[in-house]
């Protein structure tokens, strides 16, 4: 059974660079500049959310170019000046100069992540509608919504998911339910549950790469159950030509590489009658690196 050579699913986590994978994911010789190489030998996509925050300088992003494989896919969010503050209307200029900055890593970009904030409702989705067809039509995008009334089944949720399957925009599924069940006696889920949106899983496709935001509980074998639904869902849309993103969260993210790692074995383990994926694997457990717990 051969092994595609493009990528079936893409893995990734939420960021590149935690200095508790010093331990695992890079090694304790890896310097803070040389994370995103090494983040790249394991995984070959990454939420890069500091775009929401600040657009980086361009020499920032040709140095990210450089440093990633070609086959590598970052998911960048659009700046929330443009989502949240103007709510995706008069950002012509705002876009522009971002997508100018970026311009150096256009071909690494798998998605671009539209996060909505939870009073886009539904009288906005004309300006939705509006803003995906100003966008490059070679653009992969994702639209992630907070709102209720998108969660409801009814039919402002049904007129969502046509204008994103006729805009071919895929729809952003965030999966807390593993972290909001764990209970709230640490900093780290505590901080969790007042940030992460208490949502239902809505696993709707709507276009080529659905995107799963897994936010996983912090006992390790707690995620198996949550997880148990998406080795259904992963399969089935891989045989229907679908190539899906997964990321990986944790409520600190200091073990998300090797939650990571054992959830995708689990799915690999599930394909293996249809499809071989590529493997997933943290580096071994070196003298150099004693304290990494090799799963």
């Amino acid at each position: 059974m051969p092994v595609l050579s493009a990528r079936p699913l893409r893995l990734g986590l939420a960021m590149w660079s935690h200095s508790h994978w010093q331990q695992s994911l890079y090694g304790t010789g890896c310097k803070t500049g040389e994370r995103l190489a090494r983040y790249a030998e394991t995984f070959d996509t990454v939420e890069g959310n500091t775009t929401f925050y600040a657009t980086p300088a361009i020499t920032t992003v040709r140095k990210w170019h450089d440093t990633t494989p070609d086959d590598f896919r970052f998911t960048f969010k659009l700046p929330s000046a443009i989502t949240h503050q103007n709510q995706l209307m008069h950002c012509d200029q705002l876009l522009a100069d971002f997508l100018t900055v970026m311009s150096p890593l256009e071909e690494k970009v798998g998605l671009w992540k539209i996060q909505l904030p939870a009073h886009f409702g539904p009288q906005a989705l004309p300006a939705l509608e509006k803003f995906l067809q100003k966008l490059p039509t070679h653009f992969t995008c994702g639209v992630e919504v907070r709102h209720p009334a998108f969660f409801a089944k009814g039919e402002e949720e049904k007129a969502l998911n046509r204008l994103l399957v006729n805009n071919k925009a895929n729809r952003i599924i965030m999966d807390s339910r593993p972290v909001f069940a764990a209970p709230p006696t640490s900093e780290a889920v505590i901080d969790a549950h007042q940030k992460k949106p208490q949502i239902p899983v809505h696993a709707i496709a709507t276009a080529d790469n659905p995107m799963i935001r897994f936010i996983g509980h912090p006992d390790d074998p707690s995620n198996d159950a949550f997880f148990a639904n998406w080795l259904k869902r992963l399969p089935a849309w891989l045989d229907n030509g679908k190539q899906p993103y997964l990321f990986i969260h944790t409520p600190d993210n200091n073990h998300a590489p090797e939650l990571a790692v054992r959830l995708y074995a689990q799915l690999q383990q599930q394909m293996s009658g249809s499809l071989q994926l590529p493997d997933h694997k943290l580096p071994p457990k070196t003298e150099a690196n004693p304290q990494f717990d090799l799963l």
